[in-house]
C-alpha cells in the first residue's frame, strides 16, 4: 500500500495555533440582563472528544458557553486536559468581566479535561460553593439481545 507519511508541524505553525487560541480567549462579551455580584451555575459537560462549559444564572437560563472547538482546538486535541483548562479559563475571564465570584459547579461525563477544568476554575479566583456530579448512571441498563440459537 505504500509508505504512510506523518505530517510534522513546524515550531512556527505550533506557535501560530497557540496565538489563535489566545485571541479567541480575549473576545469581548456583553450582557445587559445579568446583575453584577449575582450567583451563577457552571455546567461542565465532558466526553472523550470534547469539553463543553456552560454558564447559567440561578434559574438555569444559559448566559454563555464555550467549548474546546469554539476556542480553536481541532480533532483529537479537543478532548485533552489542556483544552479543558483553556475552556475553563475562558469561562473565568467572562465571569470576571461580569464581576461574578460565587458559583455552583455541575459536572457531567468522563473525559481527560475533568480534573483540569475544575482546578482551573478554583485557581483563577472563582469561589466554588458546591461541586455536584450529575453523570448519568444506568441502574440496570438496556435489555440484552436474546440468546443465539444454533
Amino acid at each position: 500500500m505504500g509508505k504512510k507519511r506523518v505530517i510534522k508541524k513546524t515550531e512556527k505553525e505550533l506557535l501560530g495555533e497557540k496565538e489563535k487560541i489566545e485571541q479567541k480567549l480575549k473576545k469581548e462579551i456583553s450582557f445587559e440582563s445579568f446583575k453584577e455580584g449575582q450567583k451563577g451555575r457552571i455546567y461542565i459537560s465532558l466526553s472523550y472528544n470534547n469539553t463543553l462549559i456552560t454558564f447559567t444564572d440561578e434559574l438555569g437560563n444559559v448566559l454563555f458557553w464555550r467549548s474546546a472547538g469554539n476556542i480553536g482546538f481541532k480533532g483529537t486535541k479537543k478532548g485533552t486536559a489542556y483544552a479543558g483548562s483553556k475552556v475553563a479559563e475562558a469561562i473565568v475571564n467572562i465571569c470576571n468581566k461580569l464581576k461574578i465570584k460565587k458559583v455552583d459547579v455541575f459536572i457531567k461525563g468522563i473525559g481527560g479535561g475533568r480534573a483540569a477544568a475544575l482546578k482551573t476554575l478554583a485557581n483563577q479566583g472563582l469561589e466554588i460553593e458546591s461541586i455536584t456530579d450529575i453523570t448519568p448512571i444506568p441502574h440496570n441498563g438496556c435489555r440484552p439481545p436474546k440468546a443465539r440459537r444454533v
